[in-house]
């Protein structure tokens, strides 16, 4: 990747510019036998459509605060690199009282209720649906309001990659000091263009989110992430490392 890219965002243009056909993000729950795979430019699609949502209808601005109550699934990578394109401050299960804007999955919206701002649901069905009845009282349906945004973004304001971008487990990280750690783990799992990463971490944690998306995007890689993996049988996982072409499991 573009040595010069300093922010989560850089990584993404330049991936898009290598190689917009390869897979990014293949995702996988085990609960329910869901697959998505999205390529490069599937996935900077929604980035680009989800920061337009943020930046204009809900008015998020450089240095805003947003509390991320989402598990590991492809949305939530979206929204990490949508925070990172606008200049938003991702924290990870985060409080959302102290927060400016919330976004929540199904089994947190009564905790996101707290958030002052504005609040936006996922309901995290298949291929992004929406909500099956009305959006829950209080929230936006994302499933709803995406589609509709454009497909290309561009900021007001131009992210500083400095500032705050992430906070994970208690610890503040700027975009740069991000992306500079992405492509040391990169480097550390001897990850290149051709690596396919296994994981079924969390993103509650630094290593989560580094294996089940930044590192993988630091080294122009892409990701195989599994959430519910502890329901796949030995066999069924071997399976899928060979049917996915993984390279590297975490």
């Amino acid at each position: 990747m573009n040595a010069t890219d300093r922010t989560p965002a850089d990584l993404l243009r330049s991936a898009l510019a290598a190689d917009p056909g390869r897979p990014l993000v293949t995702f996988y729950d085990d609960a329910t036998g869901e697959r998505v795979e999205l390529s490069v430019a599937t996935f900077a699609n929604w980035v680009a459509k989800t920061a337009n949502l943020l930046q204009g209808d809900l008015g998020a601005e450089p240095g805003d605060r947003l509390a991320l109550l989402l598990p590991a699934h492809w949305q939530s990578a979206v929204w990490l690199l949508a925070c990172a394109s606008v200049g938003v401050v991702a924290e990870i299960g985060g409080d959302p009282a102290g927060a400016d804007l919330v976004v929540s999955g199904p089994d947190t919206l009564e905790q996101g209720l707290a958030c002052g701002g504005e609040r936006v649901a996922l309901a995290l069905r298949p291929l992004g649906g929406r909500f099956p009845q009305a959006p829950p009282a209080g929230y936006a349906d994302y499933a709803v309001e995406v589609p509709g945004q454009g497909d290309r973004f561009a900021p007001f304001v131009p992210v500083d990659a400095e500032g705050p971008g992430l906070v994970v487990g208690g610890e503040e990280l700027s975009y740069a000091a991000l992306t500079d750690r992405a492509r040391e783990d990169a480097a550390k799992l001897g990850l290149g263009a051709d690596s396919r990463v296994l994981t079924g971490l969390g993103y509650d944690t630094w290593d989560g989110l580094s294996a089940g998306l930044y590192a993988a995007l630091a080294a122009g890689g892409s990701v195989v992430l599994c959430r519910n993996l502890d329901r796949l049988s030995a066999e069924a996982l071997a399976q899928r490392v060979e049917s996915e072409r993984v390279t590297h499991t975490v």
